[in-house]
């Protein structure tokens, strides 16, 4: 069975992780079926992306066994070739993109969880900056998303000590947007998807484009990309579906575009 699950259904791109045996580590084949199933989600069908793993995980991470083969890819590429493209394909993806933590979410596993758009985790979920106990630095954007959601002292503190975090307390400190007990988990995470596959898909993606740029401009940059986005918004069909909805007190028919 291929070690990324994919599937388009009520306007929602499915993605499962599908190396349960392995926690759902990453080799180069997981990692490069991701990418492929990120791009079929560029599609204008789908217009939310909700990811999570098969199993007892989410993602342990990169599976070691083919970073230290001597005939594997090697960390270089493994970087440059498998989990920068991933984590990229996500920020850049223009639709909302939803994880679902059902478990343990290390390393990369975390990292490429904490760059989507919304996250999500079971009571049971944990995550794990795994990286210093083995020698090796965060990756996958890590650096640059945990200290922008929970501060620089936290994030150092995590990064450097490897501390399993519980996903009540990655709630609490703003690293994940909320938790669902362990029996309404699924439920509520895929209401959320679902919700968002009928809401403006083009304003979601504006939104998107707006906070990535926030990371890097300065005030008056801002305002501007504000500006720029916020005129291409109202240009679209469901703005003005949605203001004549309210005007009309009925509920709006979103058609993403």
């Amino acid at each position: 069975m291929s070690s990324i699950l994919f599937e388009i259904k009520n306007s929602i791109g499915f993605i499962t992780l599908n190396r349960p045996e392995k926690l759902n580590s990453f080799n180069r084949e997981m990692a490069l079926l991701m990418q492929d199933a990120l791009d079929k989600c560029k599609d204008e069908s789908v217009r939310c992306v909700y990811i999570t793993g098969a199993g007892k995980a989410f993602s342990a991470g990169q599976d070691l066994a083919e970073v230290v083969d001597p005939d594997g890819p090697g960390m270089q590429r493994i970087l440059s070739e498998h989990y920068n493209p991933i984590v990229t394909r996500i920020r850049k993806l223009e639709k909302p993109v939803v994880a679902a933590i059902n478990g343990v979410a290390a390393g990369a596993g975390a990292n490429i969880a904490l760059c989507c758009d919304i996250v999500v985790a079971s009571e049971n979920a944990s995550f794990i900056q795994a990286f210093s106990k083995i020698g090796l630095i965060p990756d996958s954007g890590g650096t640059f998303t945990l200290p922008r959601l929970i501060g620089w002292q936290k994030a150092s503190a995590l990064m450097m000590l490897g501390e399993k975090v519980s996903a009540t307390d990655a709630e609490k400190m703003g690293m994940i947007y909320k938790v669902f007990t362990q029996e309404t988990f699924e439920e509520n995470a895929l209401l959320i998807a679902h919700y968002l596959a009928k809401m403006p898909t083009k304003g979601l993606a504006y939104t998107k484009l707006v906070l990535n740029n926030s990371v890097i401009n300065c005030w008056e940059e801002q305002l501007q990309d504000e500006d720029i986005f916020q005129h291409r918004a109202a240009q679209t069909a469901d703005y003005k579906e949605g203001v004549q909805a309210f005007l009309e007190k009925r509920q709006p028919n979103f058609k993403g575009e």
